[in-house]
Formats: C-alpha cells, sequence, structure tokens
C-alpha cells in the first residue's frame, strides 16, 4: 500500500511538471494554429503537399504552426512552417510505435500524457486545422467542438481539410445525430471544411481581422 501511495504521488508531480514544462515553453509564442492529420501519409500524399503548403502561408500571416511533432501530416505543417521562417512548434508524446519527432521543429516539447498534450494544443491555438487521420485526429475534432459547445474555451475556427475525406462522416452527423435531436443545428455551424490551403488561409485570416476590429474578444482561447 504504501509504494501504492508513493507511485501515485510521484505521478501527480510529474502530471504538474509536464504543465510547468508546457507553459513555460509556450507562454511567449504569440498567435498560432494548432494543425492535425494522420501520421502515416507520406510525402507523395495530396494531403502531406497540402499540408505543408497551408503552413507555408500561415506563416505568412505571422502565425506559429503547432503540430503534434510527428511523422505524416504533422511533420508536413512542421516542415511548411520550418522552410518558410516561422516558428514550427512540435508537442510530441511518448507512444510504442509510429510517433518519432520530425526534424522541422524550433521548438520541441515531449509529453507522457495525452491529456496534457491536448491542453497546450487547445490553449496556445486561435484556430485548428484538421487534415486526414485517423482515432487520434477524429479525438482532437470531436474535442474541440465539444470545448466550443459546452463553452469551456472560446469560439474558434475549426477547418477540416479535404471534403472527401469529411463528407460521409457530416452525412452521417447530419442524417443520424441532429434528427435524433444529439446536436443542435447551430452546431453544425461550429466547423469550415475546405479543400485548399488558400481557403484555410482565408478562413483564419478572416477571424485575425475579427479580432483586430474587437480586441476585447481575447485572439488566445481559454481554458
Amino acid at each position: 500500500m504504501d509504494d501504492l501511495k508513493t507511485s501515485e504521488a510521484w505521478r501527480i508531480f510529474r502530471i504538474q511538471a509536464e504543465l510547468i514544462d508546457g507553459i513555460e515553453t509556450l507562454n511567449d509564442l504569440g498567435p498560432a494554429v494548432s494543425i492535425f492529420g494522420g501520421a502515416r501519409f507520406g510525402e507523395e500524399s495530396p494531403y502531406y503537399i497540402a499540408a505543408r503548403a497551408t503552413a507555408a502561408l500561415l506563416c505568412q500571416q505571422q502565425l506559429a504552426v503547432i503540430t503534434g511533432g510527428g511523422p505524416g501530416i504533422m511533420e508536413a505543417a512542421s516542415r511548411g512552417c520550418f522552410e518558410s521562417g516561422g516558428t514550427s512548434v512540435g508537442l510530441n508524446i511518448i507512444l510504442p510505435r509510429e510517433q518519432h519527432p520530425n526534424h522541422f521543429q524550433n521548438r520541441s516539447i515531449t509529453f507522457r500524457y495525452f491529456f496534457i498534450r491536448k491542453l497546450m494544443f487547445v490553449r496556445y491555438a486561435l484556430a485548428y486545422v484538421i487534415f486526414p487521420g485517423g482515432f487520434g485526429t477524429m479525438d482532437e475534432f470531436f474535442e474541440s467542438l465539444t470545448l466550443i459547445q459546452t463553452t469551456k474555451i472560446r469560439r474558434f475556427p475549426i477547418v477540416l481539410f479535404g471534403s472527401s475525406y469529411w463528407q460521409g462522416l457530416l452525412d452521417w452527423v447530419r442524417a443520424e445525430m441532429l434528427p435524433n435531436g444529439c446536436i443542435a443545428p447551430e452546431d453544425l455551424d461550429l466547423f469550415h471544411l475546405v479543400d485548399t490551403p488558400e481557403a484555410v488561409a482565408e478562413v483564419i485570416g478572416s477571424y485575425m481581422e475579427q479580432c483586430r476590429q474587437f480586441p476585447g474578444e481575447q485572439r488566445r482561447t481559454t481554458v
């Protein structure tokens, strides 16, 4: 029993240390966008190419780019930002497979706990861009919708890239969740669906302009 209590106590200290490390590393970051997507896309994938171009366009808007720090779409976005002279942040996590840090990061943090990492994604972003991906990508998408829907964070742009990938899921949401009263009609307005890097930049640029017109609205989400 004493060993268990000691173990649980040290886990709390590790959690606290990760939280402090994340805050100290990112607190002066400035305006940033979190980009998500699958780790299994190679350089030849149209989604990899689009993520790289999207990150480059966001850097032209003086935005930092935050990714999960790994391969695939994460690497593409980190790379597009890094090659454009922007600030590329990698929020890496220790996993048994697939996750290894890419080489296009100006700032890098490695987490043990998913929930601390996810907090950093949302706390320091003024928008989410979500490319095709697996369960982890879906998790980030639906969690962001939940946080905004329940007013736990301020409303900010959630941009889905790739209508051919996302349309089936969105059709199901409209056909099943909405008629059954599981969501409200206005919840379908919480996200954008686009097919080009330029459209991503336009959505986020419009939001930034709105923030400038109404400076009382904080750009950074409140968590």
